[in-house]
């Protein structure tokens, strides 16, 4: 968890400071929210469409990501940063703008994202810690260690299951939230 949080804190200062490429690619990953946000608010119901897109696409992504954790942690690692560029970028963004980091901060990201954040992190742990344990089993030779490695898959497997559940849950109602609170608190 340690390890996920530094590696989404790495992220948010690199979107904060972005170069060029970084800045080019970040725009690509807001105008491809941009759009599909602009599809939501046409919809019948943007409000339930906003909440069935929030919800299903961060509880997707975020048990997705702990089974990618499989091809040795990278994917979860690149999920972080690419998160924490994209929030660094947008916030450093609308900061320049003359934004409010009043209104951007407290009104748009906490009321959310002070569950969500936490729940895409502990995902990306279980994803790292995945990967860990497949760097281990690859690199080890020794019989003897090879026995405690059975029992750390086991318990990893017992273990990712009801935090799956709780990461789920986190995300419902952190999606209640954004398509709720943080859009009458910003508009």
């Amino acid at each position: 968890m340690m390890l996920s949080t530094i590696l989404f804190g790495i992220g948010i200062l690199v979107g904060w400071i972005s170069t060029d490429f970084i800045e080019q690619f970040i725009n690509q990953q807001i105008e491809g929210i941009r759009q599909i946000s602009q599809g939501l608010n046409e919809s019948e119901n943007p409000q339930w469409s906003y909440f069935k897109f929030i919800f299903l696409n961060n509880s997707i992504k975020s048990v997705l990501i702990i089974f990618f954790g499989i091809f040795l942690g990278i994917l979860p690692m690149i999920f972080l940063m690419v998160n924490g560029m994209v929030l660094g970028y947008l916030v450093h963004s609308l900061a320049v703008q003359g934004e409010s980091m009043f209104e951007v901060i407290v009104k748009g990201l906490l009321p959310h994202g002070i569950i969500e954040v936490p729940a895409i992190i502990i995902a990306c742990g279980f994803g790292l810690r995945l990967g860990t344990l497949v760097w281990i089993s690859i690199g080890q030779r020794n019989d003897g260690k090879r026995a405690n490695l059975g029992q750390q898959w086991t318990y990893f497997f017992k273990r990712v299951g009801p935090n799956v559940v709780w990461i789920v849950i986190l995300l419902f109602i952190a999606a209640i939230i954004e398509s709720t609170v943080t859009l009458w608190l910003m508009q």
